[in-house]
């Protein structure tokens, strides 16, 4: 096996000069931005196998379906000539691909569990307002501080409705638990689980190592997930990418700037990432993507227009690419100067001019050199691909689906002992003491009548001595268990990381 490369070949600037990505600046971050139709998703193709070819695992999402292609073989008499021009020999080879589908439909099922996510993430997904959050992180309180696991939606529900029913007992620990707040929460859960997202909760959950993987050839994993039906919830998008990079940061080990990056991270459709989204969560998602660059983890976002991406976030993206934009409203006149202006002028041309004249196949491309600074920007026809543009067919997906390393170890969903069953043991138990309870009053009752209906010689006989009695009322005795269960579990409190996923321990 050839050595490696040290840049990632991007295509050839308007002068003839080769544009590069540098592998060990590619944890730097980066975005590819442009209009519809400019061709975004091929950059993105082309620099997945990249990345994959220098041996680093990707993940990218496939919102449209045609990213898909890149799991097969490209032809290259089609692009040969362009190639040619750049000094390029096409292989026509396909990446190392594994589909993954949160629905389990066109790829592995993709899952983690509701303590996973966290109570910050899961209110993002169901749009819930800061009372409603702040009821929301009260119940994982209490499940993290009881030992209670939560799985899936319906432990999540049990949850809910065993904080409602002791919401006196929790209010005086952690603030008063409105029932109005529990039953907002009940609903939006509902509304979740209609639109396909309780499929995305249970376990198995997923193992980061599965998807950082390297092909015996040496190549790194491609991860495709598919999101054509996703998209239809935004929300549960956002919310699932921000997971898996939030997950990325908590339990990768800090490297500092390594030769090449150890996964690289596509986030495609970004401003879905960043719309509505409320200052706390902006703060954190900053500070993930300005520190998980010392994990080895270079991140991409993907969108129409690097507007879409607040400043705090761009100016931690130092690789860019510019596809064409279109500027006919006031509001895309604005953004396309933001756009020309985040680039080092190039004195040969007017940016911002350059970005409203690029054709399909071609960009504005601005890397960081050896030391770390912006190239000038250059006008670049982008290489064309070595895999296939446009989809793969549905058997040719089964087909490496069925050559999958990960074959199955997901696609089966596990329900083990959690919150709802627990509690409903509870449940249960509180019955059966209440009925014992019920049936030892009446019994007493019986006893006492029979008693006062006896002559009196023999109810002086059958007068019992008088003692305090020591039998614990339903609510007593269930309180008791409740306590017994959180002293054991109370030093195993979990721990939850920036964003409020599970740290690993």
């Amino acid at each position: 096996m050839t050595d490696a490369p040290a840049a990632l070949f991007l295509g050839q600037s308007f002068e003839g000069a080769a544009e590069n990505l540098l592998f060990k600046r590619a944890n730097r971050h980066g975005v590819v931005a442009g209009a519809t139709g400019t061709g975004k998703t091929v950059t993105l193709q082309i620099m997945a196998q990249g990345f994959s070819d220098a041996g680093v695992p990707v993940f990218c999402a496939d919102v449209k379906g045609d990213l898909s292609g890149i799991s097969q073989a490209g032809d290259t008499a089609k692009f040969g000539e362009r190639a040619g021009k750049m000094g390029l020999t096409l292989t026509g080879k396909a990446a190392p691909v594994v589909f993954w589908d949160l629905y389990g439909q066109k790829g592995h099922p993709v899952r983690a569990t509701v303590s996973d996510i966290g109570p910050t993430l899961l209110a993002r997904m169901l749009e819930l307002n800061d009372v409603q959050e702040g009821v929301l992180t009260v119940a994982f309180h209490v499940a993290d501080k009881e030992g209670l696991l939560l799985l899936d939606l319906e432990d999540l529900r049990s949850l809910l409705a065993y904080v409602g029913e002791n919401a006196q007992t929790i209010g005086r620990e952690v603030g008063n638990v409105s029932p109005t707040s529990i039953a907002a929460i009940q609903r939006a859960l509902l509304q979740l689980e209609q639109q396909g997202g309780d499929a995305f909760f249970g376990e198995p959950a997923l193992r980061l190592e599965d998807m950082m993987r390297t092909s015996l050839d040496g190549r790194g994993q491609v991860n495709v997930l598919d999101s054509t039906r996703l998209m239809n919830s935004p929300r549960l998008y956002a919310a699932f990418l921000l997971w898996l990079l939030s997950e990325l940061f908590e339990q990768l080990p800090e490297i500092g700037d390594p030769e090449k990056p150890r996964l690289v991270f596509f986030f495609d459709e970004a401003h879905l990432l960043f719309n509505d989204a409320p200052k706390g969560l902006l703060e954190k998602v900053e500070q993930v993507v300005r520190l998980i660059r010392s994990k080895g983890v270079g991140v991409y976002f993907v969108t129409q227009n690097p507007a879409d991406i607040p400043d705090t976030v761009l100016a931690q993206l130092g690789n860019r690419v510019q596809h064409a934009l279109r500027a006919y409203t006031p509001a895309e006149q604005k953004g396309l100067r933001a756009a020309a202006q985040s680039f080092r002028t190039n004195p040969g041309f007017d940016t911002a001019e350059a970005i409203q004249g690029l054709g399909v196949g071609e960009a504005l491309v601005s890397t960081l050199d050896d030391k770390g600074a912006p190239t000038v920007v250059a006008q670049t026809k982008i290489r064309p691909p070595d895999s296939r543009l446009g989809p793969a067919t549905d058997a040719e997906r089964a087909a490496v689906m069925a050559a999958s390393p990960v074959r199955g170890t997901y696609d089966t969903a596990v329900n083990r002992e959690s919150a709802e069953e627990v509690l409903n043991a509870r449940r249960a138990q509180a019955d059966r003491i209440e009925a014992q309870a019920q049936a030892d009053a009446a019994e007493a009752k019986a006893a006492e009548k029979a008693a006062r209906s006896a002559p009196a010689p023999a109810r002086e006989r059958a007068a019992p001595r008088a003692r305090a009695s020591s039998r614990q009322t339903p609510m007593e005795a269930l309180t008791k268990s409740v306590l017994r269960t959180a002293g054991s579990t109370i030093t195993r409190e979990l721990l939850r990381g920036v964003l409020g996923s599970l740290k690993r321990r």
